[in-house]
């Protein structure tokens, strides 16, 4: 994790006869090689995750929502952030809020609530991550078996990151905070949201779904050769892909000076796309899988996977739409040894 880490703090949850109990940590953490492991760890789980969200905190006058009913998360963050709240106080009381939250919606399990604060490509940031645990065993310097509770990182489902620059200087941006979504379904993101105090702003496959749809009208209006039209989707990927790694909006301006380079039309891609019945976003998020499909065709049906790059088309993979046939010269090395064995084929 390539951040300026300013300060982190953990409390545990903890299950005990049917209730969730809630243990305060007294004192932020030591910022150490073990803090920077811990949150370089957990960053790298959490931009892996193939589905986030973006939301934005929610306004009780311009949602039309009954400010009673808001969580004071936001409150209590913008109190730390001007310097009236001290930041082990903010994330106790923050620690409270979620253990009430986990005892309404009956959420028994156990793990530890992270909040750090860090800076990062010169914005200031906050992660909230509720990390799972697991038990484990280690050798003592005894060399004996000793049972111990470990972080189970790789599970974590429960996390959002608030960017507090884009929050203070674009208060009208949807997407300021990023959220897991993960697959255990919308009722949890939903109550995360509800303990967060904010709203999704933008549906992210839709955008990317546009965003691919954009890609290959500009592509066909434009009559592209298909080396040009296969260097486009590839460089709209490839801009998209970096980030969304770096769990940044893709501006449609930038997008276009980069395919200018790509490729030479008369008429750039912003300037297409503006003139669209329904345009693109001056900037939008992207979904990785949706946006995937520029470069490579995949699906799966009837006990049949298949994925492959767009430009082996015509090359090692042939399609004959008249017969509805796929036929692949040279398969994958890993399937060609599986097949050759059930066939008792020497490898």
């Amino acid at each position: 994790m390539q951040a300026d880490v300013k300060h982190s703090i953990i409390h545990q949850f903890y299950t005990n006869d049917g209730h969730i109990g809630l243990r305060l940590a007294p004192s932020t953490l030591a910022v150490d090689d073990d803090v920077h492991l811990l949150l370089s760890e957990l960053t790298d789980v959490y931009h892996a995750k193939p589905s986030k969200g973006y939301a934005r905190f929610i306004d009780a006058e311009r949602d039309d929502t009954d400010s009673e009913q808001l969580s004071e998360f936001p409150t209590l963050l913008d109190a730390w952030r001007k310097g009236d709240e001290e930041f082990v106080k903010f994330s106790q009381r923050t620690a409270h809020i979620l253990h009430q939250q986990l005892q309404h919606y009956g959420f028994l399990e156990s793990g530890f609530l992270l909040i750090a604060s860090f800076m990062e490509r010169g914005h200031d940031h906050l992660v909230v991550a509720f990390l799972p645990n697991k038990e484990g065993v280690s050798i003592a310097p005894d060399l004996s078996v000793d049972r111990s509770t470990q972080l189970d990182i790789n599970r974590v489902y429960l996390a959002a990151t608030v960017n507090l620059t884009e929050w203070h200087e674009e208060p009208e941006s949807t997407s300021y905070i990023s959220f897991l979504k993960g697959r255990v379904g919308r009722k949890i993101s939903d109550f995360f949201l509800d303990f967060l105090g904010c709203t999704e702003g933008r549906n992210v496959k839709q955008q990317s779904q546009q965003l691919v749809e954009s890609v290959q009208q500009y592509v066909q209006e434009h009559n592209l050769a298909p080396e040009q039209a296969q260097a486009v989707r590839q460089s709209v990927y490839e801009i998209c892909d970096q980030s969304w790694k770096n769990d940044e909006p893709v501006r449609v301006v930038d997008l276009s000076k980069q395919l200018s380079q790509a490729v030479d039309t008369t008429q750039s891609f912003a300037d297409f796309t503006a003139k669209l019945e329904q345009p693109l976003p001056e900037e939008l998020r992207t979904d990785r899988s949706t946006v995937r499909k520029l470069v490579k065709f995949q699906g799966q049906g009837g006990g049949i996977s298949i994925g492959f790059d767009q430009q082996l088309l015509g090359d090692r993979v042939e399609y004959n739409p008249a017969t509805d046939t796929l036929t692949i010269h040279g398969t994958p090395p890993n399937l060609r040894d599986q097949l050759r064995r059930y066939f008792g084929i020497d490898s």
